[in-house]
């Protein structure tokens, strides 16, 4: 396959890239695929790598891309604003800012809502802590076993998934609650709703463990790392009932729920509704659309309980919030929420429909554009991260990326494409997905004595049996 001339290669190709990643970057900064590729455009649902295969995109940087690449309406704002200004700092009035602020608190549902602007979740998540922590006069916080909250010194803390947490070293004492994922653990066997009232008695265990004052409990109402698992609607509902006896707070973690991703909700946490909105409500990715923009939503009390001086210097950036209101804007005059309840849901049973006589398939589950694909080894049921990383390296070689995640094992395909998705790119991205399912977890007949097994396709070069990606250049 010839390389697209619209899209120069850079010195020494992606291989020679990869070497000078090596040398200068963090060895623990993962790369997906063992040839790995460098992303140069994109347009829609699509991106282009620099030897110039297209690919249908349907990770979105981490689920950051969240109405399309190169959404003329974001470019606009962002060429705009810096031709006028590019930093200012908080420490002087922004009037984007206060323009974004003003819809996202009422969007959020939280009463007399303040919103604090950072430059990424994990960012967000460290600073709904330190104001819970604060509010509350203590450091004991609440989190859900196989969750997944940030980087930071003090989110990793709270992250209970092995394979993100790189330190036992915390600035807080965390309790670990049952909940977070359905199919797997000791409840697993229950009906939703006995499932709910046992969750409920192990919360009521765990605060029998702590040293007096709990601050809150974080959560998210899907797990993005930990696989895109979720409990029944309804627990964080219970649990509210809970933690309201105690005056704990709840911090949502919608980093990945937000802004109509699930397609039945525009928050994540409405599908526990029936306990109100959280207390503090978080937020990044998709909002920025690309852009660094995270940010924490909270009652008034809470927001201001800081009693001295602050500032962010890159949070709130005029350029970052111009990108972040004409998304939003974009976001709702088009009724993207909509938009992924109409595609997501026939995307998800498409792919259930394909995957039912794959025995490496434990579960498909989700809802709206927020899909996991479970893998496990057929007849142990254990994890298969080797399957997940096959089918991973065969959906690229058709022409699709997806993501891949779940516990510390990452074990899950993870299916996050633009809310923008049209059906026919859902139906051709399943039939992609099915295809490199089939591939990767086909019975592999043993190479005959003297004869050597197959080699891997080159970069940008199709297996045999695969449609080549799309050439063309937006």
């Amino acid at each position: 396959m010839s390389r697209d001339p619209a899209v120069p290669a850079g010195p020494g190709g992606a291989a020679g890239l990869h070497a000078r990643h090596r040398a200068v970057l963090p060895g623990w900064l993962t790369l997906y695929y063992e040839r790995p590729i460098e992303l140069t455009h994109g347009e829609g649902r699509h991106v282009w790598d620099a030897d110039g295969n297209r690919y249908l995109d349907f990770f979105g940087g981490i689920l950051t891309t969240m109405t399309a690449h190169a959404l003329p309406e974001v470019a606009k704002a962002v060429a705009e604003q810096a031709g006028r200004i590019l930093h200012s700092s908080t420490l002087y009035l922004n009037r984007t800012m206060v323009e974004l602020a003003e819809r996202i608190a009422e969007l959020s549902g939280i009463p007399d809502a303040r919103v604090f602007f950072t430059t990424s979740g994990t960012e967000a998540n460290d600073a709904a802590l330190l104001l819970a922590t604060t509010y509350r006069r203590s450091n004991q916080v609440l989190a859900m076993r196989n969750s997944y909250h940030g980087r930071s010194f003090a989110t990793v803390a709270v992250t209970g998934n092995r394979g993100w947490s790189p330190t036992s070293l915390s600035p807080l004492q965390t309790l670990y609650v049952h909940g977070g994922v359905r199919a797997r653990g000791p409840y697993a066997h229950l009906s939703d709703a006995a499932f709910i009232d046992a969750c409920v008695a192990d919360l009521h265990d765990v605060l029998g463990q702590a040293h007096g004052t709990v601050a809150a409990l974080i959560a998210e109402p899907v797990q993005g790392v930990g696989g895109f698992t979720s409990p029944p609607d309804g627990l964080f509902a219970a649990f509210r009932e809970v933690l309201d006896r105690h005056g704990i707070l709840w911090i949502s973690d919608e980093v990945q729920t937000g802004w109509g991703r699930t397609g039945d909700h525009f928050w994540g946490w409405q599908a526990h509704a029936a306990g109100g909105p959280p207390d503090v409500l978080t937020f990044a990715k998709g909002i920025g659309n690309g852009m660094s923009v995270g940010g924490v939503v909270a009652r008034a009390e809470v927001m201001n309980c800081l009693a001295v001086n602050s500032i962010s210097t890159f949070g709130g950036s005029p350029v970052t919030m111009a990108a972040a209101l004409a998304n939003l804007t974009h976001l709702l005059d088009h009724d993207l929420q909509g938009n992924a309840r109409r595609v997501g849901g026939p995307l998800i049973e498409r792919l259930r429909a394909a995957c039912a006589g794959l025995p490496a398939v434990r579960e498909v589950r989700g809802r709206g554009l927020m899909v996991g694909i479970e893998l496990a080894e057929p007849g142990t049921g254990r994890p298969s991260p080797e399957t997940a990383a096959a089918v991973l390296e065969e959906a690229r070689a058709r022409g699709l990326l997806v993501g891949k995640g779940g516990g510390h094992d990452s074990s899950v395909l993870r299916v996050a494409p633009p809310l923008s998705l049209t059906a026919a790119e859902a139906e051709e991205g399943a039939d992609i997905l099915a295809a490199a399912l089939r591939a990767a977890t086909a019975p592999r007949a043993a190479p005959a004595p003297g004869e050597s097994p197959p080699a891997a396709p080159a970069p940008g070069e199709s297996p045999p049996d695969a449609p080549a990606p799309g050439r063309s250049a937006p």
